[in-house]
């Protein structure tokens, strides 16, 4: 049902279509209206969205005085909440609906699994997974000093 929208996304495009049809099962479809929170600063994290329709702002408070410093945006095939579901640490920052969004929502405890077992049946598919993971991060990282 969603695996040529997963297909789509770097995290997934590793997959084979084994591996995509388990991640899809585990999947639920969630709409947002413009201005809707998909994602708040310092919630703990419950899933993996794999946007599908539409455009997010992503926003971090930092200072004491509460202002909110923009980030980015992220669209169509692009994945957000990843690292929450790595790390089990709070959301790192919100990420609000900018127009009509719809999303794939993978939940946590289902990441984990399907992790686990592609890990356990085919370690370099989990590994190029890594991989895409790692990237993710020195680029966030890279905006971050820019």
């Amino acid at each position: 049902m969603y695996e040529d929208a997963l297909a789509r996304v770097d995290l997934f495009s590793g997959l084979r279509k084994k591996e995509l049809t388990e991640v899809a099962k585990c999947c639920r479809e969630a709409r947002y209206s413009p201005g809707s929170v998909l994602i708040s600063q310092g919630e703990k994290g419950s899933g993996l969205f794999i946007l599908t329709k539409g455009t997010v702002r992503i926003t971090r408070t930092n200072s004491p005085d509460g202002a909110e410093e923009v980030l980015g945006t992220a669209g169509m095939a692009d994945i957000i909440g990843e690292m929450a579901l790595l790390d089990d640490m709070p959301r790192s920052a919100t990420v609000t609906a900018v127009d009509d969004v719809s999303a794939l929502v993978l939940p946590f405890g289902e990441f984990r699994r399907i992790f686990r077992y592609i890990l356990s049946t085919d370690p370099d598919v989990a590994l190029d997974m890594m991989a895409v993971l790692s990237r993710r991060l020195r680029n966030a990282e890279q905006r971050a000093y820019e």
